[in-house]
């Protein structure tokens, strides 16, 4: 390193108000933080490459692959701009297409650079008006495949905002830009391998609650943000150089809660919020690390339109839901209670209201409805008689974490029993500790088990690519429907003993219960299989799955699971049947065994314990 630096001219930028040098600017080239303005991850022997994907972010040619290139670039440009001496308004001028550079490299170099004078970007100040940021984290909606481990987006709160001017803010998003005729299997394909661009956008902040909250009934937590007013400003200075600029997006590392990390450790010299993402992103992890880093509050909670309807429901009894049902149709009510009565129209409004954006419904009819029901309610002189929804004990943030290490023992009657070894690296399981995440919802990405006998010998016991579980009970007010998609390779007993098997699994059905107590399941279920026994290859099985899961309390929870589906093709029938327990030890350590039957070319009893790490 000394040997290359002694070699560079140490030629000197002469000015009668500022001087260095070729190695000061060698200096700053290497510093973490003009990684950060441009987005540079080093490489394997040393270089540098950036994430940005868009040309025109570089000042230099050779700016996305060599740091010091685009750093030399960028100062010879703005001391050209100095020397022009020309102050007049220029949006085009390189100091106002990079402010945040701009401002670091005149502190860091001591220069006095005239502060140029850039009419949009002061126009975008204003209107923003920023006083603070905070994080905004929409939980998963599992209909989506964009938004299984939900989403993180800022929200630029002005110098006047209050609660009620919340929703007038300004949000900062980055997001992919799909194709419009990709569907959501080709969608999901696509995120994984990066083939969708993502970019930065600012929108009214309403516009994300009513995405969120309205249209796909999600909680959302806020998280004020501990950047004082200079920070915040360094931060939309960076936000302004990403105006237009594309990044391959990752559905599991370089996504949307990434690239708000990468944004926001522009605000403050030395801050490292990204580094410890290397193969995987998920939202909740990510408010995690801001959380380590003192950067946020106890965040306010935002319940659903689905959580308060449901929430509302609760409070009414059958003759009462059956009254506000028909208060939609405008059969108002007119007997009991002032209370009453004004809770059947509340409810009914807000069930209505539901309806139109859950099922579409059309505008010219419903919006009439919704009319005359607020007028029927504001009739009656008394306040709301409903409670709004309690914040959840536990906030996203302290729920479990992603990664999950296992090891533990599997007893097998006709089998080698063996030791276990196994790696998941997102997210949660239906067993999982449920603090912190949705219950009945499972999303499980490359689920690994390696399996060593007594002789030294190691099997790969599954992969499973993806393991995915919607199971929304049924409710008074809702009609939901459950789902379930796994895909992967595990071992399946056959005549000489387990024989491998890749497959796709996937099933539509209902649930019913209480998914923070007990409910049940049931799928109706079919697969594709392809399996590595001679004369029995490809084979299409169609059947059923069902389940019951019971949260005894918070440490404990219960399972019981069945499947049985009829392989076509070898003309016998595949069944499995599992009994589990998980014993939350802490909320980052886990106890779990089960007993598993299967029964495919013959049959096959095992028992596991295994002892989990989240990490």
């Amino acid at each position: 390193m000394k040997f290359w630096l002694s070699l560079l001219p140490l030629s000197v930028f002469s000015s009668t108000a500022f001087a260095y040098t070729q190695q000061d600017l060698v200096h700053l080239s290497t510093s973490d933080y003009w990684h950060t303005l441009g987005h540079y991850q080093p490489g394997l022997t040393g270089s540098f490459t950036s994430l940005v994907d868009s040309p025109s972010f570089f000042v230099s040619p050779q700016g996305k692959d060599d740091p010091l290139a685009e750093l030399n670039a960028t100062v010879e440009g703005f001391e050209r701009e100095a020397k022009q001496s020309d102050s007049s308004p220029n949006d085009q001028s390189l100091s106002c297409r990079y402010p945040a550079r701009f401002h670091w490299l005149k502190q860091k170099l001591h220069t006095d650079w005239p502060v140029a004078v850039c009419p949009e970007q002061t126009l975008w100040k204003q209107a923003l008006n920023p006083k603070g940021l905070t994080l905004v984290f929409p939980t998963a909606f599992m209909n989506s495949p964009s938004s299984m481990f939900g989403h993180t987006l800022l929200r630029v709160d002005a110098k006047d905002q209050n609660r009620n001017r919340e929703l007038v803010a300004f949000a900062i998003n980055f997001a992919a830009t799909p194709e419009s005729n990709d569907n959501a299997f080709l969608y999901a394909a696509k995120g994984l391998f990066g083939n969708y661009p993502g970019t930065f956008s600012v929108m009214p902040y309403y516009r994300k609650v009513r995405e969120y909250n309205d249209l796909e009934s999600r909680d959302i937590w806020e998280y004020a943000l501990n950047l004082d007013e200079e920070e915040v400003q360094q931060v939309l200075r960076h936000l302004w150089e990403m105006n237009g600029v594309e990044f391959d997006y990752y559905f599991i590392d370089e996504n949307c809660s990434y690239q708000l990390l990468a944004l926001l450790e522009a605000g403050r010299e030395g801050l490292d919020l990204t580094s410890g993402f290397d193969y995987r992103a998920i939202p909740s992890d990510t408010v995690k690390v801001l959380r380590e880093n003192g950067l946020i509050e106890v965040p306010k909670y935002r319940a659903s339109f689905g959580t308060r309807l449901m929430h509302y429901a609760e409070q009414l009894d059958d003759q009462q839901l059956l009254a506000a049902r028909a208060a939609m149709t405008g059969q108002y009510p007119t007997e009991g209670s002032l209370s009453e009565r004004a809770a059947i129209l509340e409810m009914a409004y807000e069930w209505l209201n539901f309806e139109f954006y859950d099922q579409a419904l059309a505008r010219e009819d419903t919006a009439p409805h919704l009319q005359k029901l607020l007028i029927a309610r504001s009739k009656l002189n008394t306040s709301s008689p409903f409670s709004e929804p309690a914040k959840p004990a536990m906030s996203p943030d302290e729920g479990h974490n992603s990664s999950r290490l296992g090891l533990g023992y599997r007893y097998s009657n006709h089998n080698a029993d063996q030791a276990l070894l196994e790696w998941r690296v997102a997210y949660h399981d239906l067993l999982d500790n449920a603090g912190g995440y949705i219950p009945g919802a499972q999303i499980s990405f490359f689920d690994l088990q390696l399996g060593v006998d007594q002789d030294g010998d190691v099997d790969l016991n599954q992969l499973y690519l993806l393991d995915a579980m919607s199971l929304a009970p049924d409710y008074r007010v809702f009609d939901s429907l459950s789902w379930n998609i796994r895909a992967g390779y595990d071992r399946q007993p056959d005549t000489r003993g387990l024989t491998g098997r890749y497959f796709m699994q996937g099933g539509y059905g209902k649930s019913w219960g209480d998914a923070n107590r007990l409910h049940a399941y049931a799928l109706l279920s079919s697969e594709l299989n392809y399996f590595d026994a001679q004369g029995e290859n490809l084979s299409l099985g169609l059947g059923m799955e069902s389940g019951l899961v019971w949260q005894a309390n918070e440490e404990h929870k219960l399972a019981l699971s069945a499947q049985g589906l009829y392989q076509w093709d070898a003309m016998r029938w595949r069944t499995e049947s599992q009994a589990s327990w998980h014993w939350a030890l802490s909320q980052q350590l886990g106890l779990r065994t089960e007993v598993t039957y299967q029964q495919w070319q013959r049959d096959e009893l095992s028992s596991t314990l295994r002892f989990f790490v989240y990490l």
